[in-house]
């Protein structure tokens, strides 16, 4: 995969549904200050981003962020890791069929009437379930005989997906902006400052920019892998950190006036920008988002089955997960096992969490939980593995990793209680599939002992934010026994020490050995 194609791959999974919907919830919750919640979201992202470049760049291979975790601190976090990674990717594919049904559900048109059974109450209906399982048939379908089928879709895909969106801000910037708007009736922070951080994950700011790893996990089908992984991801990321950004600010000088009466909390499009579209008599760009409401989400829809199924598939190297889903097809190279169970999964999943909100807070969430350990991670390994060719090097590590570390812990605190023991719940579900496989090999309960304690600052990690997202500030779901904006600091030092304990409990496993091997297949980038 060149490094065009890869930067395709990756736009293609960033600017989904997260441009659909992001600007209208942000603004609902924030206001106009939801603009810092999008640079805010992207700070947070990059910083974790550059830890796993690192770490990408150093062992190419396909499903890398299942696996990381596991090369420094032994296959209990590195399947904790994995699990929560995966769970996070395995909702994204349900979340744009969502996203492309709730969209046709207001199409304007009179031929289209028979759509509009497909959301009641701002959830997906039976009748619409069934199109939204069409939509993950077929973003499986486009994955399951190969990647150069893929890659040739996706780069398509990508250009119409990077044109609608910047032509709606040129087009809302030049006919329907109002400036008075970031100064309306409470001003620019009507919510507060609290809001600006707790809309980065209620509104799926943090799942909008999470799809980077998108390049991390297509691993050592990437050409010169040791030089455009970096490239790959800085160019995207870059790219889509504007996109998003100024989205936010056509769509805040957008709204007419006449809506603004309740304030930006009585804003509530369903179809954001395509019904402000239609108010501002532009029928010809609503088409255009209607049919970008299919566009988008199918792009990224189509780029996570590729990267869910190789997170899948990596698992099943610890062997605590059944090794037949790693199996890749000899003539596609692709996983086509983890491919169809992948899309079991979804469906059930989408069945169970009918709006787009409510799945792209429970994404955010879990991503962040195996976002935890990477910068964890890349700072063990430069004790552990000081002889490892690093084609990226990440300076000020011992500065940049806490801090990205710390925004991490803090992003997940902004998810508000009671998301954020719901989230660790299901994590911890997966610990029972561990467990059950673990004690059936021949090390036993013996393996387990020795895993507990390179685990054991996650657990006091999650146990941490559950116990300050209780008792933390109102203006993040708690019962009020620490006030904002006190509450910020206690939570950062809490997880800095959590922080430093993992750092400090690395150890040497199997795992790495296997980080060893991957490593000597890297080339110095030039």
């Amino acid at each position: 995969m060149s490094l065009f194609s890869l930067v395709m791959l990756t736009l293609s999974a960033i600017i989904g549904s997260g441009w659909l919907f992001g600007a209208g919830m942000a603004a609902q919750i924030a206001g106009p200050a939801a603009i810092l919640s999008w640079i805010l979201g992207a700070v947070v992202i990059g910083l974790i981003a550059l830890n796993y470049i690192e770490l990408g760049t150093m062992f190419p291979t396909s499903g890398g962020m299942s696996q990381y975790a596991a090369f420094s601190h032994g296959p209990l976090l590195g399947f904790v890791a994995g699990w929560s990674n995966w769970l996070s990717l395995l909702t994204i594919i349900p979340i744009e069929a969502v996203a492309a049904v709730q969209y046709m559900s207001s199409w304007p048109w009179a031929w289209a009437n028979w759509t509009r059974g497909f959301l009641k109450n701002g959830n997906i209906t039976n009748q619409g379930l069934m199109v939204v399982f069409l939509f993950i048939l077929a973003f499986t379908l486009l994955n399951f005989w190969s990647v150069k089928l893929l890659t040739r879709f996706t780069s398509f895909i990508s250009i119409f997906k990077l044109g609608i969106p910047t032509l709606t801000i040129i087009v809302l910037l030049a006919t329907g902006f109002e400036p008075g708007n970031f100064a309306h009736t409470a001003g620019f922070m009507p919510s507060g400052s609290a809001a600006i951080f707790s809309a980065t994950t209620a509104a799926g700011i943090i799942f909008s920019y999470n799809a980077f790893q998108t390049t991390i996990n297509m691993g050592n089908e990437i050409d010169h892998p040791e030089r455009n992984i970096l490239w790959g991801i800085v160019i995207a990321f870059g790219i889509s950190t504007v996109i998003y950004t100024m989205l936010q600010v056509a769509f805040i000088g957008a709204v007419p006036e006449a809506n603004l009466a309740h304030g930006w909390q009585g804003v509530n499009f369903q179809s954001p920008f395509a019904d402000i579209a239609i108010l501002l008599n532009l029928g010809w760009l609503s088409t255009l988002l209607y049919l970008d409401a299919f566009v988008s989400p199918f792009g990224t829809g189509v780029s996570f089955v590729a990267t869910t199924s190789r997170a899948l598939a990596a698992m099943t190297g610890t062997k605590h997960v059944p090794t037949r889903l790693g199996e890749i097809n000899r003539k596609y190279q692709t996983p086509r096992r983890a491919m169809v169970v992948d899309m079991l999964l979804g469906v059930l999943l989408v069945a169970g969490f009918r709006n787009w909100s409510a799945l792209s807070n429970v994404i955010s969430t879990s991503t962040l939980i195996a976002y935890l350990t990477g910068p964890v991670t890349v700072t063990a390994l430069r004790h552990q593995g000081r002889d490892f060719i690093r084609p990226f090097r990440l300076h000020g590590i011992h500065l940049w990793a806490p801090l990205a570390y710390v925004l991490a812990s803090l992003a997940i605190y902004w998810a508000k209680w009671p998301t954020t023991v719901e989230v660790f719940g299901v994590i911890a579900m997966g610990l029972l599939c561990y467990v059950y496989y673990e004690i059936r090999q021949p090390a036993g309960w013996h393996a387990l002992r020795a895993s507990l304690k390179g685990s054991r600052w996650l657990l006091a990690e999650m146990i941490w934010l559950t116990v300050m997202s209780y008792a933390g500030s109102h203006e993040f779901g708690g019962v009020g026994q620490i006030a904002y904006p006190l509450d910020f600091l206690v939570v950062a030092l809490g997880s800095l020490a959590c922080y430093y304990l993992g750092v400090h409990d690395a150890y040497r496993s199997e795992s790495f050995d296997i980080a060893r091997e991957l490593n000597q297949r890297v080339t110095e980038a030039d």
